[in-house]
């Protein structure tokens, strides 16, 4: 059974880092595309960033560009959000996905599915 467990998220100034983590048993994340979503209260559930399975080619959402970086571990069995520059509308619950069987339509939660609870960002002086 799939199973993802987010970590690190926390409180943090604005313009600070975080790196947050997703720890994935039942799969290894090689065998299909994943990504990181969030979700502020009060609004829908957007794409951050993704990877593709083999290629580990990267998108990114334009609010996020040069800001966030997406990666695996060795292993494939963590996703790695590292974010710096941290800004206010970056809070929200953090969730890493994986694309839907036989899609891949980046940063579209239609097409991803999550398996954990997420992990809080709060961005705040």
């Amino acid at each position: 059974q799939v199973q993802f467990v987010e970590s690190g998220g926390g409180f943090v100034q604005p313009g600070g880092s975080l790196t947050l983590s997703c720890a994935a048993s039942g799969l290894t994340l090689n065998e299909t595309a994943v990504g990181w979503f969030r979700q502020a209260p009060g609004k829908q559930r957007e794409g951050v960033a993704s990877i593709t399975s083999r290629a580990g080619t990267t998108v990114y959402a334009d609010s996020v560009k040069g800001r966030f970086t997406i990666s695996r571990d060795n292993f494939m069995k963590t996703l790695y959000l590292q974010m710096s520059s941290l800004k206010p509308e970056d809070k929200a619950v953090y969730y890493c996905e994986t694309a839907l069987p036989g899609t891949y339509v980046p940063l579209d939660s239609s097409y991803f599915t999550p398996w954990g609870q997420g992990t809080k960002v709060t961005v705040s002086s």
